[in-house]
């Protein structure tokens, strides 16, 4: 069983692309396993992560095309929450979604597809846009 991790946030488009990225690769959707991860960074109402449309939309869509998926939630910074759920798994893959960002946005304020693909241990797929 092919087991990946998709670190999700809060933004429904970048969801479904990391979603539809992973329904896509090669193999029959039953030798697929998905972990659909959000890390909550600050958390004041107190929903879970399968109370987010994003995480909602692309654990639905995955199941719609017969993929085995699980949502799992944590707190803390999102990159090293994925990074530790992939290795904790023994994921096969990890699944971010790209995004424009400023050279002085990626300098002043981190991405955390940027430390993933940096510090991951394993293969990672970027989804999306990357500049």
């Amino acid at each position: 069983m092919y087991h990946v991790v998709i670190g999700v946030d809060d933004n429904e488009e970048r969801a479904m692309t990391c979603a539809r990225a992973v329904a896509d690769l090669p193999g029959d959707a039953a030798e697929k396993r998905v972990t659909v991860i959000h890390s909550f960074t600050d958390n004041p109402s107190g929903a879970s992560a399968s109370q987010l449309a994003s995480v909602r939309d692309a654990t639905e869509y995955l199941e719609e095309q017969g993929l085995e998926v699980e949502v799992n939630e944590s707190s803390g910074d999102p990159a090293e929450q994925l990074l530790d759920a992939a290795r904790d798994a023994d994921a096969d893959l990890i699944v971010v979604g790209g995004r424009k960002r400023s050279p002085t946005g990626k300098a002043l304020f981190g991405s955390v597809t940027q430390t993933v693909i940096l510090n991951a241990d394993r293969p990672v797929m970027v989804a999306g846009e990357l500049d």
